[in-house]
């Protein structure tokens, strides 16, 4: 708190005054004295102790000052036990003391155990709806002040987006909203996700359990992971290059998430069905279905598929 009044009065202070500045924070003016020359020097008088502190909290993440103290004192460091403890509030390293490597989830683990989880590689001609690709991609709006996170869910053959999501942040609620869409969706049509291969990276998100439960359990679906990154899900990242660099004009113009959520509504739409592919002899994913795929029942106008 005291180091955040004295930026605000450093911020300040030629505009309105020292004097001012302290007296409306109620900052003392010894306090300010200390913290821009005291405290300073103190700190440059031990900064040689900064680099041997972390090498020893590093190498024993549970030490406190105590252990830390004769750890110094072995590497050639001979200081008192309230240099150390000061030290250490001062830099922050007893907040860094208390970082865990964090334990790896079951699903995770089993990734690190070998590799083949990329399953749709060997699928040498997927049909119609039975590869999906998805991922998440950062949308910057409001003229580029805010950013949100959108996540399509895109089909392989037809091109088709049968489901997506966008919010503020990327997590497994957005995903699985994006997830319920592509169920609805492909219910209109009379299709099942049952069987269908879901691909996409290792982020915490799709290695959730609340994100493979409702994949593996729920919908009766595959999970398909990419071993390298983005360069293992280059059709889903081709598709939001593609996507963003045709829609962000729209994007950047959206003053809030309402309107954000309503263009990325409409240019999907337009993607389904206006946009000519090449590799769909030039027709729009929506045409390419209903003249080339057999549906279990007639296709539906996309007026009423969600959106």
């Amino acid at each position: 708190m005291t180091e955040e009044k004295v930026k605000l009065v450093e911020e300040y202070k030629e505009e309105y005054g020292l004097n001012t500045c302290l007296a409306a924070i109620e900052l003392p003016k010894s306090t300010w004295y200390y913290e821009k020359k005291e405290k300073v020097n103190y700190e440059q008088k031990y900064k040689e102790l900064k680099k041997p502190v972390l090498e020893a909290i590093r190498e024993n993440p549970g030490y406190g000052y105590r252990r830390i103290l004769p750890e110094l004192h072995a590497r050639g460091h001979t200081v008192g036990e309230f240099v150390v403890r000061r030290m250490l509030k001062r830099w922050d390293l007893e907040l860094l003391r208390t970082i865990r490597k964090p334990r790896l989830s079951g699903p995770r683990r089993y990734l690190q155990q070998g590799k083949g989880w990329n399953l749709v590689r060997k699928i040498e001609d997927p049909q119609a709806l039975q590869v999906l690709y998805t991922d998440f991609t950062e949308i910057r709006y409001a003229k580029g002040n805010k950013k949100a996170y959108l996540m399509p869910i895109i089909d392989h053959k037809t091109k088709l987006v049968i489901g997506w999501g966008v919010a503020e942040r990327k997590n497994t609620a957005l995903a699985l909203g994006a997830l319920s869409m592509a169920h609805t969706n492909l219910d209109a049509m009379g299709i099942s996700l049952e069987n269908c291969f879901i691909h996409h990276d290792q982020d915490t998100v799709y290695t959730g359990y609340k994100w493979l439960q409702a994949v593996l359990i729920r919908e009766r679906a595959r999970i398909s992971f990419s071993e390298n990154g983005a360069r293992g899900n280059t059709y889903m990242e081709s598709f939001n290059g593609h996507f963003k660099g045709e829609s962000g004009g729209l994007f950047f113009d959206a003053r809030n998430m309402w309107e954000l959520r309503r263009a990325i509504a409409k240019q999907i739409e337009y993607y389904n069905v206006q946009r000519r592919h090449s590799a769909l002899g030039y027709l729009a994913p929506w045409t390419y279905i209903k003249q080339e795929v057999i549906l279990p029942q007639p296709a539906l106008d996309l007026a009423q598929i969600s959106a």
